[in-house]
């Protein structure tokens, strides 16, 4: 195969912080190259210096692309040699049809008018090349995720892409979107096209790669051929250390009941007559971590946002804390109950992205540092914020960075900072560790033991089933709004879980 990209000694500086220290790589055609490392371990920073969102001159070293010195001003310079990157944030204009995002900056003109024809005819083609059976004109908001992205893929080949570069596509998808996608990519390689492939899910790395390129600290550990790398190798090379068991189970002295949940019932916001949730009854005690799995579509999340009182729709059902029957119909009741919950959306819910990382820190236990409930006692939250960011490990240059530009493990940790300082009794965390790299996961599923140790009840949702069975001491399974099992974990296996989960 012919070589199609070669980047020679790329250096990034941002002031005195280098990002990226001499890294090189190249791919051929028709290749598929998995790029690895930890948040913040420069692999995106990489990516804009290839896709020229940090134009040539903004960093030394050079870049080569189809045998030609690649000198971008910007992304479009790009665009028109061939290169496109689909960012995890997908950027698709979502009250516009699919025909128009597709052609968006990029229309067929003839005799000073776009040729609406052609263009349907041209996107109808390229829909069925990547398996989307849709009408042109449908609006892209009502396109499910993994439809979104197989349009961004779409638009990408109607530029006549040569390298695809994919940033944690299948964070958001079920594992039936995951397989299209995956398949998808393994025909664009049938057709000569190249794919650098990010994403923190191994299992998919080793599925689909040819080689893997892992960086740490801006630093470039090594690139090797996927066949002769197991999951345990990449690991080892992204943190630096052997991680013997990514979940570090133990055993925890489980005690009195402290959430009991009967016949809570929840019905669709908009339509109804759909139950999200039908009639579930559960138990938490004091030390337990409680895991939830279930299919997207469960009513997982729709379960445990009513315990917190922020679901959308009605809902009904008794709730009951320490064995009193507790009334809780907005999230500020739920805090007052000592309920706390760490949504999936860390984005959305979970900070606001401008304001610094410590103010988002002490956001939601202001009161307990005001004078009279309304002057802010400054020392006070400082010494609170910087005790936090410590006791968590948030990697953060200084406690007023804005949060939106920390990693997304150390986001998650500044969440879970912020939950810690109301000293809940019930912990709710929804994807805890989604798009968060392996070095920070372990951090977190450490906390989450401790947490369990001193006493606290935790309740965990995740779409991964190693990450459930991982840190569970028991298992509810939902399947269509229903609790379906609730399951002891005594070394349960994906497959009994999974048996239950898809029985109807």
């Amino acid at each position: 195969m012919a070589q199609l990209l070669e980047m020679k000694n790329i250096t990034k500086k941002f002031g005195d912080v280098t990002a990226l220290n001499d890294i090189s790589l190249s791919l051929d055609s028709g290749e598929i190259l998995s790029l690895c490392g930890e948040n913040g371990s420069g692999k995106s920073t990489l990516m804009k210096v290839l896709c020229g969102i940090y134009p040539h001159g903004d960093y030394s070293g050079e870049i080569f692309f189809g045998g030609e010195p690649l000198i971008a001003k910007g992304i479009k310079d790009t665009e028109e040699k061939g290169i496109s990157i689909i960012h995890q944030e997908l950027a698709l204009v979502k009250n516009m049809s699919v025909l128009e995002n597709m052609f968006l900056g990029n229309e067929i003109i003839k005799g000073g008018l776009t040729d609406d024809n052609e263009m349907y005819l041209r996107c109808k083609t390229i829909l069925k090349q990547v398996q989307l059976e849709v009408d042109p004109n449908t609006k892209v908001g009502e396109l499910g995720l993994g439809q979104q992205q197989l349009v961004e893929i779409a638009k990408a080949l109607n530029k006549q892409v040569r390298l695809l570069i994919l940033d944690e596509p299948t964070a958001s998808l079920t594992e039936k979107e995951t397989a299209i996608l995956l398949n998808l990519i393994e025909d664009l390689k049938a057709h000569n096209i190249s794919c650098i492939y990010i994403s923190h899910k191994l299992n998919e790395v080793k599925a689909i790669s040819d080689k893997i390129c892992v960086i740490r600290d801006g630093e470039h550990i090594g690139t090797r051929d996927a066949a002769g790398m197991s999951e345990d190798d990449i690991i080892t090379m992204m943190v630096g250390r052997e991680i013997t068991s990514l979940y570090p189970h133990e055993e925890h002295q489980i005690k009195q009941e402290v959430l009991r949940v009967e016949n809570l019932s929840a019905w669709h916001p908009v339509n109804t007559h759909i139950k999200r949730v039908d009639n579930a009854s559960f138990t938490l005690h004091a030390g337990e971590i409680l895991g939830v799995a279930g299919l997207v579509g469960s009513g997982r999340t729709e379960m445990v946002q009513c315990i917190f009182g922020s679901y959308a729709g009605k809902y009904q059902g008794d709730i009951y804390l320490d064995g009193q029957k507790v009334s809780i119909k907005n999230c500020a009741q739920a805090i007052a109950h000592k309920i706390f919950m760490v949504p999936e959306d860390r984005k959305k819910h979970g900070i606001i992205p401008i304001m610094g990382v410590g103010k988002n820190i002490t956001l939601s236990s202001l009161q307990q540092y005001c004078f009279a409930k309304q002057v802010i006692n400054e020392p006070l939250e400082e010494t609170v914020i910087h005790r936090s960011i410590e006791n968590l490990k948030v990697k953060t240059s200084s406690a007023e960075l804005a949060i939106g530009r920390l990693s997304g493990g150390n986001q998650q940790k500044a969440i879970l900072a912020k939950s810690l300082l109301l000293s809940p009794k019930v912990l709710i965390l929804d994807e805890p560790t989604r798009g968060i790299d392996v070095g920070a996961k372990y951090e977190i599923y450490k906390l989450i033991n401790e947490l369990a140790k001193e006493g606290m009840a935790i309740i965990v949702i995740s779409s991964e089933l190693p990450e459930v069975l991982g840190i569970s001491d028991r298992v509810l399974v939902m399947h269509l709004g229903k609790i379906k099992a609730n399951l002891i974990n005594n070394d349960l296996s994906q497959e009994q879980v999974m048996e239950v989960a898809l029985k109807e």
